[in-house]
């Protein structure tokens, strides 16, 4: 990894939120609520970990437009990362 890709896991790593979302997401596609059953983080945090996780461009919305039922994916970066994650 190089050093800007260590930041960015040091950043998700310290936060078990950003884990378990990461993780939950790795290999899938899902929507918030999914997400939140799957992680067993309540929605309206999984909403605020997700805006995070975009602007560090570790996850992406397939369906910027759509107002409901919005489905999220890893970019390659956070493929990447979450590979190298422990459980949290």
């Amino acid at each position: 990894m190089d050093d800007e890709t260590l930041k960015t896991f040091a950043y998700v790593n310290i936060s078990s939120y950003r884990v378990k979302t990461m993780n939950t997401l790795k290999g899938d596609v899902k929507t918030p609520t999914k997400i939140a059953k799957d992680s067993g983080i309540r929605t309206n945090h999984i909403s605020k970990v997700l805006s995070e996780l975009k602007e560090n461009g570790l996850v992406e919305c397939i369906n910027e437009d759509a107002r409901k039922g919005r489905l999220y994916r890893l970019t390659s970066l956070g493929d990447e990362i979450v590979d190298n994650l422990d459980d949290k």
